[in-house]
């Protein structure tokens, strides 16, 4: 009885460096992407906010909401499900809202206006619980104090930063120096009195409520600043000018640092990471990632439209990053969201369960999972067919102790027909094209066919030979077996060259891909020698006493 003829056994080469550092695996994991039009009318998303941790001893958290303003309405999203829960749009019909800021306590929300108003709301109810008509034209900052629950500052067109307490009807101070539009503003993070504002004029201003309302320190730029950003040691404050990010020393009163990663002008800043990363958001579209200690960028994204907010919204404890949401100038607001490792888990069992499903290999992976199926999902499930109402699927059951067919250039291996089993597998559409190949290819070098397969070809079965060469010949895992083919082709048929257009420029094409991947070898080998001597010279080094 003659033995049962198995498949090969796919060629699996090994895994090569990775081209994605750490960095950027992990804001690639940011991938659950929700987009939605919260205005509904497709007006720019101005301002993301996401409120501070409240003190311990508040029974109220704000850490499940965050705060979307756009067009004359502030959205208020849960940040569990990603879902707007209110919607206060309690502005005049003509006016447009500005920086809605939630308290940290999670009870009150205040939003500035192009009307100049303030306006102070009860989160649960609403209600307007104070208005404030100081400023004579658009307020385009409030923020809440980070340590006093009624006290909070604004930032207007009229040129002016103002401090306001709750209680009172008018603010308790005025800042003036601003030439043009204050467009931006923050409190200082451990600093009592001090805050920062950005403006149009040019100039950053760093102030002290306890000094009067003058500025204790200015910084000049060439442009109008569009966003600051104080870093959480209270010692250097960031500030977005035109398509540059400066981070200014406090204590030194100068410039460390000036970043030129955008194109066009950089809209918004914040910080991930517990403070360790930076994330800025331009015109240009792009989100780009920086470390904080040299300032150097490590990942990036790209979005549709020019970028106008951005805010990385943290949970638990530990504060994690959570979500990155990203408001647009085209009205739209990008969520994306970063699965827990429990969530990953789940997630990538589904995807392994679903597979197993649709090959027909279930009763396998149940198996491997060590469990049983109830009867009516075995059913539903792995029934003969499975069509439901209005199904454009149907799933085929496994058909227990059937062959599976080989594959096309499986059975012309098995006769020995090789040149047409390499030309089924060059012509493979399959997603495991790559893999079929390299496994066809090695089954040949090792049957001592290669040059059988390889052999009488003509300007139409040979190019796609060439095209894979091409193709596979960087790729340092298949140096022995594309170098063995390379060099039967061209001794097989260097002295046709110059008889088809299209096999004399693929010929080319392969020369200097080979040239390309020489001079990078020769270029590693050279690193390679000068580390070694590096390595060397520092071992021989005597010991610091």
């Amino acid at each position: 009885m003659a033995a049962e003829v198995q498949p090969l056994q796919p060629i699996k080469l090994p895994k090569g460096p990775s081209t994605l550092t750490s960095e950027q695996k992990y804001w690639q994991s940011f991938s659950s992407q929700l987009l939605l039009d919260p205005s509904q009318h497709s007006s720019p998303v101005t301002h993301i906010s996401f409120p501070p941790a409240p003190p311990t001893n508040l029974t109220v958290s704000s850490q499940e909401l965050f705060a979307v303003t756009t067009g004359s309405r502030v959205q208020i999203f849960s940040s569990k499900t990603r879902k707007p829960v209110k919607t206060i749009a309690r502005f005049n019909v003509d006016d447009i809202a500005h920086s809605g800021n939630i308290r940290r306590d999670g009870r009150i929300i205040v939003a500035g206006g192009d009307s100049g108003a303030i306006q102070a709301f009860d989160l649960n109810s609403r209600a307007i619980l104070k208005t404030w008509k100081e400023h004579k034209q658009p307020v385009w900052v409030t923020n809440w104090h980070p340590t006093d629950l009624t006290g909070l500052m604004s930032c207007s067109d009229d040129r002016t930063v103002r401090l306001w307490d709750l209680p009172s009807d008018q603010s308790t101070t005025t800042f003036h120096g601003h030439q043009d539009y204050v467009r931006c503003g923050e409190f200082m993070p451990r600093q009592s009195g001090l805050l920062v504002s950005g403006s149009y004029d040019q100039t950053v201003r760093l102030w002290d409520s306890r000094a009067g309302g003058n500025a204790v320190m200015v910084f000049k730029h060439a442009a109008a600043v569009e966003s600051v950003l104080p870093m959480p040691s209270g010692t250097a404050v960031l500030a977005a000018s035109d398509n540059t990010i400066s981070v200014l020393d406090i204590v030194a009163a100068k410039p460390i640092h000036i970043l030129k990663n955008h194109q066009k002008t950089v809209t918004s800043l914040t910080l991930a990471g517990n403070g360790e990363r930076l994330l800025s958001g331009g015109l240009d579209g792009h989100v780009k990632v920086f470390e904080t200690q040299g300032w150097n960028v490590v990942a990036g994204m790209k979005y549709p439209s020019p970028i106008l907010s951005l805010n990385v919204i943290s949970s638990g404890a530990q504060k994690d990053d959570k979500h990155i949401a990203v408001g647009m100038q085209s009205g739209l607001l990008s969520i994306k969201t970063r699965l827990s490792g429990q969530q990953k888990v789940q997630a990538r069992e589904r995807e392994k369960e679903m597979k197993a499903l649709m090959e027909g290999k279930i009763d396998e992976y149940d198996k491997s999972k060590k469990r049983k199926r109830g009867k009516g999902r075995e059913r539903g499930l792995r029934g003969k067919d499975f069509t439901g109402e209005g199904a454009d699927i149907v799933i085929e059951g496994n058909a227990r102790g059937r062959v599976n067919n080989q594959l096309p250039w499986g059975n012309a291996l098995r006769w020995g027909q090789y040149a047409k089993a390499l030309d089924l597998v060059l012509e493979s559409k399959d997603g495991n094209a790559k893999s079929q190949t390299l496994t066809v290819l090695t089954a040949l070098w090792h049957r001592s066919a290669l040059r059988t397969a390889l052999s009488n070809r003509d300007s139409v079965t040979l190019p796609p030979v060439l095209r894979w060469l091409i193709k596979t010949i960087p790729d340092y895992r298949t140096t022995r077996l594309t170098t063995d083919v390379a060099l039967i082709v061209l001794d097989l048929y260097a002295d046709q060259l110059g008889k088809s257009p299209e096999v004399d420029m693929l010929v080319e094409h392969l020369s200097q891909r080979v040239k390309v991947c020489v001079e990078a070898s020769q270029t590693a080998i050279s690193v390679l020698g000068m580390c070694d001597l590096l390595v060397a010279g520092g071992m021989g080094e005597p010991a610091l006493e």
